[in-house]
């Protein structure tokens, strides 16, 4: 399987149609799908479909042809992320109508043409399933964290409270192996760790 880190965009033109093609990570869905309605006013379509893991590592898939005929704009765009086994992904197409009717094999053609460019325009990343991990240490411990999470690489959210941290990040089964030998650094009571 594989993912996105960032967000993609692509455009094709077909018969005047003009087919705007967004490729998101999943968490950015709903923000990108609203951004780009106020973004793009005018256009006709605003077409969508995901593939995201759940807490219980069960794909999650869903679609929209936001009022194309039935089958032949959600469905095909929701096919080509399945064909690059993407996941963890959500694709935005937007339509700006052109005056020619393309027909059902022409409207399924464009929307998996249009969500097969953003792909071959995006940078896939092998994707693997990682815990979140949250812990809560003292300000005075901050550093050796910071540092440790950047020796490795790791992308982590700190929040200040009083004079705790509280650091969230992911863990492969690798480098939950490694946090977990850094940890033994420090007494038990100093780390106070949730697996979210």
């Amino acid at each position: 399987m594989y993912s996105i880190a960032n967000t993609y965009t692509a455009k094709i033109e077909i018969k005047k149609s003009t087919f705007l093609a967004f490729l998101c990570p999943y968490e950015d869905f709903e923000n990108l799908l609203k951004n780009v309605k106020q973004e793009h006013p005018k256009a006709v379509h605003f077409v969508y479909a995901y593939r995201y893991l759940n807490d219980l590592n069960q794909i999650i898939e869903d679609k929209s042809d936001d009022g194309e005929p039935k089958g032949t704009s959600g469905m095909p765009s929701l096919n080509v992320l399945r064909g690059f086994d993407l996941i963890n992904v959500a694709v935005i197409v937007v339509r700006y109508f052109g005056g020619i009717k393309l027909g059902t094999g022409g409207l399924v053609r464009a929307y998996s043409d249009a969500v097969n460019e953003v792909i071959c325009n995006s940078i896939l990343i092998p994707f693997e399933i990682k815990k979140h991990i949250q812990i809560i240490i003292e300000l005075k411990n901050l550093r050796r964290f910071e540092h440790f999470l950047n020796t490795h690489a790791l992308n982590f959210k700190r929040e200040f409270n009083n004079e705790k941290v509280i650091l969230k990040f992911d863990l492969n089964e690798e480098e939950e192996q490694k946090f977990e030998n850094f940890c033994q650094n420090f007494a038990p009571f100093e780390i106070e760790k949730k697996i979210l």
